[in-house]
C-alpha cells in the first residue's frame, strides 16, 4: 500500500447495534476495523469516515437519533475527514470523489456495514469511477434478508453471495491481516 491509498470506514455508527441489525454474520468485524485503523494510522495512510445521515425518522441511522453517532471504538481522530451521506452510496451527493482526486488517492480499502447495502453500492460506484478497490471480508458484515417471496436468507448466505459478486468484478477480496501486512513499516 502506498500514499495513493485510503481506508474508507463506512456507516460504522451506533445504529448498527439496534436489535433490528442483530442477525450479523461476522460479530468480530468491528475489532477488525479497529485493527485496520491502527495499521493505517501508524503507516500515515489517510483514513476517511463516511457517516450515514438518514432523513427518515424511522431509521436507526436518523440524523437526529441516538444511532447516528459513529461508534466510539472507530471514532475519527482530529484531521480525519468525516463525509456525511444520506443515501446508501458514499459517492452520491457528497464530495468524496472530489476529495479522493484532490488528494491523489486511487486505491480504496473499504470497511464498514453492511456488505449488501451501502458497501455494495459504494464499492460498485468506486470501481466504475476507476478506483482500485480492496475489501477485507473479515472487516464487514451482513444481516438476514427477506426476499420478495417472503423467504428469509441467513446473514452468512447473504454475505457469501455479495462477496462473490463484488469479488468477481468490482474489487479484490482480502483479509484484514493481509491488508495490514501490505502497509509500509
Amino acid at each position: 500500500m502506498t500514499a495513493n491509498t485510503a481506508l474508507i470506514v463506512l456507516d460504522v455508527q451506533k445504529a448498527i447495534d439496534d436489535p433490528k441489525w442483530a442477525s450479523k454474520n461476522n460479530p468480530g468485524y468491528v475489532d477488525k476495523i479497529v485493527d485496520l485503523l491502527a495499521g493505517f494510522r501508524a503507516a500515515g495512510i489517510p483514513v476517511i469516515h463516511i457517516r450515514h445521515d438518514e432523513p427518515n425518522p424511522a431509521s436507526t441511522y436518523h440524523t437526529d437519533g441516538p444511532g447516528n453517532a459513529i461508534k466510539p471504538e472507530v471514532a475519527p481522530l482530529p484531521g480525519e475527514p468525516v463525509i456525511a451521506k444520506n443515501v446508501n452510496c458514499a459517492f452520491i451527493a457528497t464530495d468524496l470523489e472530489k476529495y479522493l482526486h484532490d488528494h491523489g488517492i486511487t486505491r480504496l480499502v473499504f470497511t464498514g456495514v453492511v456488505i449488501h447495502n451501502s458497501m455494495d453500492a459504494s464499492i460498485r460506484v468506486a470501481h466504475c469511477l476507476g478506483f482500485d478497490v480492496i475489501l477485507p471480508l473479515d472487516a464487514t458484515t451482513a444481516i438476514d434478508v427477506t426476499d420478495a417471496k417472503g423467504i428469509r436468507h441467513d446473514a452468512q448466505t447473504v454475505f457469501d453471495l455479495f462477496a462473490a459478486v463484488l469479488g468477481s468484478e468490482y474489487c479484490t477480496l482480502s483479509t484484514t491481516d493481509d491488508v495490514i501486512a501490505a502497509l509500509p513499516a
